[in-house]
């Protein structure tokens, strides 16, 4: 995949607040064939939206109008007009080189495309051991409880056909958004497989995630939605892109 136009569009999700150092290592990273990249700004207090559009003259911004991950992610994929939607951090963490992979496994008939740092050829340059315990012990609740295959449940680079953004019905504001859409992606019968993904550290800046309250939120999640649905027998699958 060069500049030659796909057989779909893509858009790129970008939630930032107060990024502006990182953003110049996040975009140099992005593939020049995508179509669409929206930065949802958190009402940063510093320059990230100029920043951003200084390095990419056709972005576009979406001024995020609550607080969180969850709500940023959601109001960029509802301004997406491509065909794919993909996810990716204002930190640094993830890779936009990886994206190719993501949408090779889409137009190769997955309806989604779920990165995972445990899959063959995955890692992490970030995971501590209390954070990768906790996400173990959460990932293996969820395939219990839902018949999945998951081996990564909380890592937020994933990408999707936008035309199942109904299906996924989200509705959170927090970190949390991440483990909903693996679960409701399964739930609707989605065809989900992994990505390898390779985890970077933060670059500038100290990250807002805290790992017991938001792992919290994550495990209350999990059992809510099981409350709401069903199991699945449909799995997921590891997807070794090439």
């Amino acid at each position: 995949m060069n500049k030659q136009p796909l057989a779909a569009s893509v858009s790129v999700i970008v939630p930032a607040m107060n990024e502006a150092e990182n953003l110049p290592h996040v975009f140099a990273t992005l593939p020049d064939w995508i179509d669409e990249v929206i930065l949802v700004d958190g009402n940063s207090t510093d320059d990230t939206v100029a920043v951003a559009r200084g390095l990419r003259p056709g972005l576009r911004v979406v001024t995020q109008t609550r607080r969180g991950k969850g709500n940023a992610l959601i109001e960029g994929f509802q301004a997406a007009r491509g065909d794919i939607i993909v996810m990716i951090d204002a930190d640094g963490s993830t890779n936009g080189r990886e994206i190719r992979s993501f949408v090779a496994t889409l137009l190769n008939g997955a309806d989604f495309a779920k990165g995972s740092r445990y899959a063959p050829g995955g890692g992490s340059d970030d995971l501590s051991p209390i954070r990768s315990l906790g996400n173990k012990v959460l990932t293996g609740l969820t395939n219990l409880l839902y018949g999945t295959r998951y081996t990564d449940l909380c890592y937020g680079y994933n990408a999707f056909w936008t035309r199942h953004l109904d299906a996924l019905d989200l509705d959170c504001d927090g970190f949390e958004i991440e483990t909903l859409m693996n679960v409701r992606a399964a739930q609707a019968g989605l065809v989900i497989r992994e990505v390898p993904s390779h985890e970077r550290s933060r670059i500038h800046g100290e990250s807002n995630l805290h790992a017991l309250r938001d792992g919290w939120r994550v495990l209350r999640t999990i059992l809510r939605e099981r409350g709401h649905g069903s199991a699945v027998t449909a799995q997921a699958q590891v997807a070794l892109a090439k």
